[in-house]
This record gives structure tokens, C-alpha cells and sequence, in this order.
């Protein structure tokens, strides 16, 4: 067992399910850290129980490199599994535990490539970012990304080690994600002209959003790098209503943006407020609040850009533009640092009963990271 599948394992053994507190496994790293001759800059959270860490080695000062990656998990609940989620496992070639590809294989690597780094020998700084709550809207890097603004934090650039199957990428869509909150008036369904339905208002804005989605893929922005080349408008879930014979008082449809480079999102969801109150408007009654609950920006990063440049040349993969998000876009708008995400594992078999590594995935994200922080020694 190489060093980096022993911390997989003890990192697998923390189930740090976003909902569920990270402290102990951050501390447990942390201590890898502090043992391998690191610095903890940051060990912190603005949630009780929830710490994000800032781990430094090498010089005080210049622009190194981040490898930056989120901690928690997202729940095993209601999955077929055939092994323990939380106890990795060899099997069929393959190494099983709930965040082996998203992304705990990455902080395995992270530390296990620390500890064998030659820190006498690093002229800029090699720095580790671990955050929590990433799977619930990048929350938790929030707050680190603050405190590092605050400081004036340089790097050369910033690496996400989401499973890109070590491909290197270069952008992906940003995210914004809300609620339709309908509200009607309640009555007898025997008499509904004496009430509104609130899910009548809700079927109307699924219909609104299904309409903004037709508009964008005739007219709107496209960016052929992605599989669904343009800004998608989704609809996922519908509550609303408490029985047969009420006419519905309330009705929530939870909704999401996710926007290529040229759409403003902001637009788009003003678009949905101004379609909201025309609704209300041709009704006559009811209402309709279009509630944003959290955003993230989207990555984009030019191929030209030296660091990106270089990583690409360390990976000796190719360019690729992800389906999925990540920290990348705040470490961007916030730092404004170079980032490029490029990690182990695959992003199919994320948030999946059996997710799994591969111990050559592994190897291959140690040889990468090795090439990584060498680079700092020049």
C-alpha cells in the first residue's frame, strides 16, 4: 500500500458528509502536515464544527502553487452499496469508499506528495487548501478566500484537483440556484374560484423556465467545448399543496442556472422575475417571489496563460472545458489567480453507490504532483 492510498483510507474513514461536522478530519490533516515540517496558516470555519485549512510549506514569501480541494462528501442514504461507504476497499481492481474520485483521493495525494516534497529545496511556497461544504455551493471556501483577501495572498496559480481524470481544465460554467416561491389563497377545491392555486402559479413558471431554456439554445450564447453548449435553466423539484380538496396555498419549484462565460446570470434570473410578474399581472391575484439561495462564478482561464501553460505541459494531458463546478471561479474572482482543475479519478463515478478509484489514478496524480512541486525549486 503506497502512502497516498494509507491516507485515502484514513481520510475515507471520516465520513464528513456535508450536513455532518469536518473538524476532525481537517485536524487529522493538519497534523500530517505539521509532522511533515508544514505550516498551518489557517485552521478555521464560521460554522461550529466546519474548519477549512491553509497549509504552507517551503519559503514565507513568493508566488507559489495551491492545490486546493473540498473535504466533504455527499450522503451514501437510500444508495445500494456493497461494501462500507466509509471503509475503503480493494476490490476488482478497484479502491471503494464514498469521496475516493470526489475528491478524497486528491487530499491523499496532496499530503502524501508534502511529506516527500524536499522542502530545503523549495525557492516559493507550496500551499494546501482544504475546505468543507463544497458540495453544498462552495460555502465553506467562502470564508478562507476572505481571510486571504484580506491578507493580500499571492500565488503563481491554483490547482482544484476535482476528478478530471488528470485532464487539465480550463473553464467551466458558472451556477446560480433558487426557488420559485408561489403563494396563492387557500379554499374548498369545491369552489376554487373563491381561492388561487398556488401550483396553477408554479406550472406556470415551470413553463416560464422551459421557455427561457428554448430561447437560449436557438439565440443564446454557445461554447462548443461543453457537451450542452449553451446556458442551461433547469427545474428540479416541486412541492406544494397538502390535500386533494384544498386549493393550494403554497408551492415552492426549486430551480438552477448554469451559465457559459457570455451570459449574465443575473440577467437571465431578472428575465424570470419579469415573466413571475407578468404572470401575476394577466392572474390578478396570487404571488410569486423568484428567491436566489447561492452562486458560484464560472472558470475561465486562457490555454496562453503561463501557469496554465505550464501545468498543462506537467500533466501531459490535454485541455478540456468540465460539465460540473468548483471553487475555481471564487479562487479567480476573489484571488484573481490562474486556475486550471485537473485531478484524480472520474466525475462519473462521483455521488454513486461503489464509487472508486484506481491505485494507478493515484500513482499517476503523485507522479503529477511530484512535477508540480518541483517546479517550485527552479
Amino acid at each position: 500500500m503506497t502512502r497516498t492510498t494509507a491516507h485515502l483510507a484514513s481520510l475515507t474513514a471520516f465520513p464528513s458528509i456535508s450536513a455532518d461536522p469536518n473538524e476532525d478530519l481537517i485536524r487529522w490533516s493538519a497534523g500530517i502536515v505539521t509532522a511533515a515540517g508544514g505550516r498551518i496558516h489557517v485552521l478555521a470555519g464560521a460554522k461550529p464544527g466546519k474548519i477549512n485549512m491553509l497549509a504552507s510549506f517551503g519559503p514565507q514569501t513568493g508566488a507559489g502553487i495551491v492545490l486546493s480541494g473540498h473535504s466533504d462528501v455527499v450522503p451514501v442514504a437510500g444508495q445500494d452499496w456493497h461494501t462500507d461507504p466509509f471503509a475503503l476497499t480493494a476490490k476488482d481492481g478497484k479502491l471503494l469508499g464514498r469521496g475516493s474520485s470526489d475528491m478524497k483521493g486528491f487530499l491523499a495525494a496532496c499530503l502524501s506528495a508534502a511529506e516527500r516534497a524536499d522542502k530545503t529545496r523549495l525557492t516559493r511556497p507550496l500551499h494546501l487548501a482544504f475546505s468543507y461544504d463544497e458540495e453544498v455551493g462552495c460555502l465553506g471556501v467562502r470564508d478562507l478566500l476572505e481571510r486571504l483577501q484580506a491578507e493580500n495572498f499571492q500565488a503563481e496559480g491554483c490547482i482544484i484537483g476535482e476528478p478530471t481524470a488528470q485532464q487539465v481544465g480550463f473553464g467551466h460554467k458558472g451556477k446560480i440556484f433558487g426557488c420559485f416561491c408561489c403563494h396563492g389563497q387557500p379554499a374548498h377545491s369545491a369552489n376554487p374560484a373563491l381561492g388561487c392555486n398556488a401550483i396553477g402559479l408554479a406550472a406556470e413558471m415551470v413553463g416560464a423556465a422551459e421557455t427561457l431554456q428554448a430561447e437560449l439554445l436557438a439565440t443564446g450564447a454557445r461554447d462548443a467545448a461543453y457537451p450542452f453548449p449553451v446556458t442551461s435553466v433547469h427545474v428540479g423539484t416541486i412541492k406544494g399543496g397538502s390535500a386533494l380538496n384544498i386549493v393550494p396555498e403554497r408551492c415552492d419549484v426549486e430551480f438552477e442556472i448554469r451559465n457559459v462565460a457570455a451570459d449574465d446570470p443575473q440577467a437571465l434570473v431578472a428575465q424570470l422575475r419579469a415573466r413571475a410578474a407578468e404572470i401575476v399581472a394577466r392572474r390578478g391575484q396570487g404571488r410569486i417571489e423568484v428567491e436566489i439561495a447561492n452562486e458560484y462564478p464560472g472558470l475561465e482561464t486562457s490555454p496562453e496563460d503561463p501557469f496554465a501553460a505550464k501545468i498543462l505541459a506537467t500533466a501531459g494531458t490535454g485541455p478540456c472545458k468540465i460539465g460540473f463546478g468548483t471553487e475555481g471561479g471564487l479562487f479567480q474572482s476573489r484571488l484573481g489567480l490562474p486556475v486550471v482543475v485537473c485531478g484524480p479519478g472520474s466525475i462519473d463515478r462521483a455521488h454513486k453507490p461503489d464509487e472508486y478509484i484506481t491505485q494507478d489514478e493515484l500513482d499517476q496524480c503523485d507522479a503529477f504532483l511530484d512535477r508540480v512541486i518541483a517546479s517550485l525549486s527552479v
